[in-house]
């Protein structure tokens, strides 16, 4: 299908994903928790949530066609600052020290990406750029330091999301980063692929589990409406976001490097350690888990490049924990 009737379909598709997300809001009590700024706050994570869902459906094609030179793409990404101003403005919390965050973070990373080779082994290996590049998106997730650009309960994913969409318009648009595997057009094989992947690391992670005393499995049949929560909100917040850092650029980027099976192994060891502060001062348990889990999930993206599979795993995994054993 062509780039322009694909990203129809998505926008169809979008139009759907945001009524199902509004419903979800409302179970969650979202209104409350935006101290009544719903509308306000509601079209910000659209607006955040527009790049991130149409890069799926190769948004990428076309802007490489139409922006042919590089201080166009340069300048582009300085939109990323509209959701802040419209979540902030309203509530006459706007800071100006946000709102010049989120315009240098995707215009600097930008410009950096610019400068990497576009071809030859360069283009598609790590390099410096790559390092302080990631540096900038991985530390203020990690740490929390742009927390309070959206600061309520329920919101901690929107720097998030926006750090993810500067990261696919970086590595998508200006670096043309080939083998991501960023797609939302699903296939049987992603599905099947990431179930595989949990199956292998169930056992594992079962016993493992108990004898760190990380697991605490507790009966229950969750409701429908907190099972298919949970589901949606670890695929959009946790799974893509992550399997894309750690796989999708990551692991990727360091295969071109290193080869594999070093990058599989060192993406996995630092996607443990990403979970070192989960809680304060080390949870090294969670780094333990969260590193073998890596292996299963950088098997089920390297399988076909595709991090629908790797975050079908990660998913699952995520929310089996969540509603049985955590």
């Amino acid at each position: 299908m062509k780039p322009k009737n694909l990203l129809l379909v998505a926008a169809i598709l979008y139009a759907v994903l945001l009524v199902a997300f509004w419903y979800a809001a409302l179970y969650f009590n979202m209104p409350a928790r935006v101290s009544g700024h719903m509308p306000s706050s509601f079209v910000a994570f659209a607006l955040i949530l527009a790049p991130y869902w149409f890069f799926g459906f190769r948004l990428s094609d076309v802007l490489v066609a139409k922006l042919s030179t590089a201080a166009a793409r340069i300048a582009l990404p300085a939109c990323l600052a509209i959701p802040y101003a419209v979540f902030s403005a309203p509530r006459h919390e706007f800071r100006w020290m946000y709102l010049v965050a989120w315009i240098v973070i995707p215009v600097f990373t930008s410009a950096l990406i610019e400068t990497v080779p576009k071809s030859g082994r360069e283009a598609a290996a790590f390099c410096w750029q790559d390092f302080v590049v990631l540096c900038i998106y991985f530390l203020p997730v990690e740490f929390g330091l742009l927390r309070g650009s959206f600061p309520y309960s329920g919101l901690g994913a929107l720097p998030k999301l926006l750090l993810v969409d500067s990261a696919l318009y970086s590595y998508l648009v200006v670096r043309r980063l080939d083998r991501v595997g960023y797609d939302f057009c699903v296939r049987l094989r992603d599905l099947a692929v990431g179930a595989r992947e949990c199956l292998f690391y169930a056992p594992i992670a079962v016993v493992l589990g108990l004898v760190l005393h990380f697991l605490y499995p507790h009966a229950g049949i969750p409701t429908a409406a907190r099972a298919l929560g949970a589901i949606l909100i670890t695929f959009f917040f946790v799974a893509i976001p992550e399997e894309l850092f750690f796989r999708g650029i990551l692991q990727n980027l360091l295969e071109s490097r290193i080869g594999h099976p070093r990058s599989w192994i060192i993406a996995s060891i630092l996607f443990g350690l990403s979970h070192f502060n989960k809680p304060l001062p080390f949870n090294w348990r969670y780094v333990i888990m969260g590193s073998i889990a890596g292996l299963f999930y950088g098997r089920a993206w390297r399988d076909r490049r595709r991090l629908l599979a790797s975050a079908t795993t990660h998913t699952m995994v995520d929310v089996l924990w969540s509603l049985w054993f955590r």
